[in-house]
């Protein structure tokens, strides 16, 4: 019998190197500031720095805020900032070793970009491991796993969410941990396993909710498919599947009400506490500005220029082509059915908000977090293949990624106005060799006037390298990574040869 995915060495260091250029793609560019991510990393700093939740210091460079008696807070969930948190504490004192001042201007962009390197480019790297792994078991070779990992994290819009301090990327890697823990459940031998796997689905999908409100249905389609996997070894089995997933989502659950409960002395969530002048359409649109799905929406969303997921990624149209077949295989009939689902729930989510573009983004953000569940059908779709479409995929691929590098390069903050910013915009920024685009800070007001601001960067830009040549530095990576990979093939192929 073969050892379980996890367990083979070849597939082990396959992950690694998979994780280490993926967490490298993703700290590679720092995207700046604007309203989304500053509220958050105002409130990061509120906790860090005076240890309060009120943003009242810092709030002037965003208006993605709540007013609550004479006090401003962040509009978001908390859980992307206590996640970030202890990266926060390591950072500080760590930047005083090296004789940078926390609290200056640069020290504050340095741990803006260690806290969003740490709390939201880690997980969405050891997300894309785990979806690696989760192709292997769902029937794929080491090919079609990792096509189905690369595609995630750099042939789709993940790739800008992972390198922004938005919550999306964590969301959707909360996902993914919930899903591989909810199937591992499955094959659990005996009750420790039983509990302690659905104590993992209970607290990622848990934290997903904490980080991101809307993720709740997601979070509990994730809970019954665990319950499900259980469900034909009996009544103690289920009890205690329900046990553990019950602990896991009550602990988040304690965490976001504490939060509730301590900054607005209620349990409303925190987008109830707009200023009456501050996106009206919250107030006037049905319940927050969510009314019901508008179908020309969903089919800007898929397919427009402007968001269209399959226009930001056209190898994403394999990805259902995959679930399908996944499910006709009838072995993962429910776990296919619980991806297929948060995918289809994400989706008609966003065609339902008032404001659908979601600001300034690239691709449908308020559905991104859903990205990863459909990334699953996507070894499916490698495996059951023909050699011409193999080589059709791995072209949408090449191209899907391009299209993504263009944009985290330039400018991942796509306009709203633009009917479509990656042909009007992108493309001919990339070629000029203008990078790093976006001049907002995540400093406040104050500090980003008296410093000159601090903008988006990438990493070869701070070796002094400009236009396409600071993307030289990352090339070389994915280079020797590729070397590598045929490194690991060959001796995938060797030890196959032996055994046989």
């Amino acid at each position: 019998m073969s050892p379980p995915p996890e367990k083979n060495p070849s597939h082990r260091k396959t992950a690694i190197l998979l994780g280490i250029v993926f967490f490298f793609s993703f700290s590679y560019f720092y995207e700046g500031g604007g309203w989304n991510q500053n509220s958050r990393f105002d409130l990061l700093r509120a906790i860090v720095e005076r240890h309060t939740l009120q943003i009242d210091a810092y709030h002037e460079n965003t208006q993605d805020k709540a007013h609550f008696k004479g006090h401003y807070y962040s509009d978001k969930a908390p859980g992307l900032v206590f996640f970030a948190v202890p990266f926060a504490l390591v950072a500080r004192p760590a930047l005083r070793i090296v004789g940078v001042d926390p609290e200056s201007p640069r020290g504050e962009v340095a741990l803006s970009y260690f806290v969003s390197a740490g709390a939201v480019a880690l997980p969405a790297a050891l997300a894309a491991v785990c979806l690696f792994f989760l192709g292997l078991r769902l029937g794929g070779g080491s090919s079609a796993a990792a096509f189905g990992a690369l595609v995630m994290s750099l042939g789709a819009p993940m790739w800008a969410y992972a390198s922004l301090f938005w919550a999306h990327a964590l969301v959707g890697a909360c996902f993914v941990f919930a899903f591989a823990s909810a199937l591992k459940v499955r094959e659990s031998k005996d009750a420790r396993g039983d509990f302690l796997w659905a104590l993992a689905v209970g607290l990622a999908a848990g934290w997903a909710t904490v980080t991101e409100y809307p993720a709740a249905p997601a979070s509990a389609i994730l809970a019954l498919l665990t319950l499900s996997q259980a469900w034909s070894r009996g009544s103690a089995a289920r009890w205690r599947v329900m046990a553990g997933v019950g602990v896991g989502a009550g602990v988040c659950l304690v965490v976001l009400l504490w939060y509730l409960y301590a900054a607005f002395g209620t349990f409303r969530p925190s987008y109830s506490y707009y200023d009456p002048n501050s996106f009206s359409f919250m107030q006037q649109q049905g319940y927050l500005g969510l009314t019901y799905p508008h179908p020309d929406r969903l089919l800007k969303i898929l397919f427009g220029c402007s968001r269209g997921l399959f226009f930001a990624s056209p190898v994403l149209v394999a990805a259902p082509v995959g679930l399908r077949w996944l499910w006709k295989e009838k072995v993962y009939s429910a776990a296919t059915l619980a991806a297929a689902a948060i995918a289809v729930y994400y989706f008609l989510f966003n065609a339902s908000f008032y404001w659908w573009k979601a600001g300034l983004s690239f691709g449908p953000r308020y559905a991104g977090a859903s990205i990863p569940m459909l990334c699953i059908g996507l070894p499916v779709a490698w495996r059951r293949a023909t050699p011409a479409w193999r080589r059709g995929l791995v072209g949408l691929a090449l191209f899907s990624v391009f299209l993504a590098l263009m944009v985290v390069s330039t400018k991942s903050q796509l306009s709203t106005q633009d009917s479509c910013p990656i042909v009007h915009a992108t493309w001919p920024a990339f070629w000029s060799g203008h990078f790093s685009l976006n001049r907002d800070s995540m400093l406040t007001v104050a500090e980003a006037e008296s410093s000159g601001g601090y903008g988006a960067f990438n990493l070869g830009q701070l070796l002094g390298l400009r236009g396409l040549a600071s993307l030289i530095p990352l090339l070389v990576v994915w280079g020797i990574a590729a070397l590598l990979w045929m490194r690991l093939a060959m001796d995938r192929q060797s030890v196959e040869a032996r055994v046989r």
